[in-house]
Formats: structure tokens, C-alpha cells, sequence
């Protein structure tokens, strides 16, 4: 069984923390995790639990691409590669189709 350790974001790496954070508002700010978050009156403090844990594997996969971590990357996407979504649509805020 691999066990992974936690690591920190040094100083010279704080940009990671601007991409992950901003990613994290990103995907939950508006949609559909903002609608089960109200919906389901989920405590704000249970969200705020939620953005941190999903802010931290965000910057972890960046530190593992910066660190150019080939092995470690795939070693998650094989590990979470599972198939319960049928169609991935890329989309990008402000994306028009024309």
C-alpha cells in the first residue's frame, strides 16, 4: 500500500496557492456544488471544509506537475480513473460556441 505524505507550499511557491485557490472558487462558487451547498443547507462551516481540502489537492497536483512528479501523477489518475461520467464536456467561463 503507497502512503503519501503531506507537504507544504514553500514561499517561492505561493503563485500555487493563488492558481488553487482561484480554482476552488471557480468550480464551487457557481452551479451546481452552490446549489446543493443551498439546497441542502449545508453549514458554512462544513463548505469552508470542503473548499480547504479541495484548495489542497489542487495545489498538491500542481506542485507534482511543477516538480515534473510523472510517476505520482499517474499513479492518482489511475487510482481515480473511474468511469461513472459519460461525457466530459470542456467548458471555460466565457466560452461562446459558435
Amino acid at each position: 500500500m503507497k502512503i503519501w505524505k503531506k507537504i507544504r507550499v514553500k514561499s517561492k511557491d505561493k503563485q500555487i496557492d493563488i492558481v488553487a485557490h482561484s480554482l476552488t472558487n471557480y468550480l464551487f462558487k457557481y452551479g451546481p456544488i452552490s446549489d446543493i451547498i443551498s439546497k441542502y443547507k449545508i453549514e458554512s462551516n462544513d463548505v469552508k471544509i470542503m473548499n480547504e481540502y479541495t484548495t489542497n489537492r489542487i495545489a498538491g497536483l500542481f506542485l507534482l506537475y511543477v516538480a515534473k512528479d510523472t510517476k505520482r501523477i499517474n499513479d492518482i489518475l489511475n487510482k481515480y480513473n473511474k468511469k461513472d461520467i459519460k461525457q466530459v464536456t470542456p467548458e471555460v467561463e466565457g466560452y461562446v460556441e459558435k
